[in-house]
Order: structure tokens, then C-alpha cells, then sequence
């Protein structure tokens, strides 16, 4: 969606159906994909699996069990000589990543650290102080003293708050509970996708000059 306010118009992969997916969606293999269809677009962004390297997998020390698809993503995408983005958590192994949180968008309010790899320049806005997050936990100091309408909220796993208010805190209002804890906001790739677009128009205009 993010890449859609910027101004691209949108082709979804995934190996999975996506119900919900709110453009026009292919069920594929993003590996398998034929060179030539990879040449068909102007930009590519990648998600691989990000269960190998979360948190969770290196505290269970299981991260082993889930593929590692980075690097072969990597080679696809720098194969093409495309634009392109990786995206995934933190402690994946991207190169030269820019960091994204919600503290540098004024309309969210969720604390989601995302990594993000290019070949072309992004440039984050400031990563202010993390405020203090809605809780639902009676243990801790704030409890009580939190509104989940004004407040920054928690959306992974069980959460901290309805979902409509995770919704109106990612500026996402078509997932399900299931599809936020895996998402990112729209507005961490608006970001990226305009500052791609004037990148690209810059260097069209640098040819014709």
C-alpha cells in the first residue's frame, strides 16, 4: 500500500493465497520466477521469511529450522539489475540496511524496527525517543494510564489492544490480527517508494539533459 501512495502501480507474489491482498496478486514461487518476468516492472521489494532470524528463533535457538532466503533473494534481485529493496527484522543479515521505526512517521504509533536493504539510496527521517506503549499488563507502572487511541501500542503477537485500534495505530484497515503481526506500515515503504521515484525521474532527466 505504501508503495501505491507513492505513485507505483502494484504486483503482489507470494507462495501463499492472500485473501485480503488489496491489488492484483500472482501465487507463486518468488524464486522460480523467470528472468524475463522479473524484467516486466521498473522496482522490486522483497520480504523473505523473517522467522530464522527474529528474536524468538534466538531465544529458542531454533532459528535453524526455518530457510534462510535472503541471500538467494539478493542474487535474483541484483540479477536483474532492477531497483530493488529487501526487507526484514532486526539481526538479518542485509547490507549497508537503513533502520525504519514508527517513531519517525507523526501518524503512527507503533515501535516496529524494520531493516531495509537497497541499491539505491534511502535516507530515514530522525529515530526519536521510544515512548511508553499501551499495556494490559497489571505489573507495570503505567497501567491504566494509557489510552490505546492516543498511545503507542504493541501488534505482535497477542498485542495490547483491539484491533481496530492496531489498525488505526499502523494506518492499516484491511488485515486481520494475524496479517498486522507480520506487517509493516504503509508508511515505512511510502518513504522509500517516493524517494525511489525521485531518484529514478533524476537520473531520466540527467540522460535527456
Amino acid at each position: 500500500m505504501g508503495y501505491s501512495n507513492a505513485g507505483f502501480e502494484i504486483v503482489g507474489i507470494d507462495i501463499h493465497p492472500q485473501p485480503h491482498y488489496p491489488f492484483s496478486f500472482v501465487q507463486a514461487d518468488a524464486l522460480k520466477l523467470t528472468p524475463e518476468f522479473i524484467a516486466s516492472f521498473d522496482a522490486v521489494h522483497a520480504s523473505p521469511p523473517c522467522q530464522s532470524y527474529s528474536d524468538l528463533a534466538k531465544r529458542n535457538g531454533n532459528g535453524h529450522m526455518w530457510p534462510r532466503l535472503i541471500e538467494p533473494v539478493r542474487a535474483m534481485l541484483a540479477n536483474s539489475g532492477l531497483p530493488y529493496v529487501i526487507e526484514n527484522v532486526d539481526g538479518a543479515p542485509l547490507i549497508n540496511a537503513v533502520i525504519l521505526c514508527g517513531t519517525m512517521f507523526p501518524k503512527l504509533r507503533v515501535l516496529r524496527h524494520r531493516l531495509f536493504e537497497a541499491n539505491f539510496e534511502i535516507v530515514p527521517p530522525p529515530h526519536k525517543k521510544h515512548p511508553r506503549v499501551h499495556t494490559f499488563d497489571r505489573r507495570k507502572s503505567h497501567y491504566g494510564k494509557t489510552d490505546e487511541w492516543k498511545d503507542f501500542v504493541q501488534v505482535t503477537g497477542g498485542g495490547n489492544c483491539t484491533l481496530a485500534a492496531a489498525r488505526e495505530a499502523m494506518g492499516i484497515d484491511w488485515m486481520t490480527k494475524a496479517e498486522i503481526n507480520e506487517s509493516i506500515p504503509p508508511a515505512y515503504t511510502q518513504l522509500i517508494g517516493q524517494q525511489l521515484l525521485e531518484q529514478m525521474y533524476g537520473s531520466l532527466e540527467s540522460k535527456s539533459a
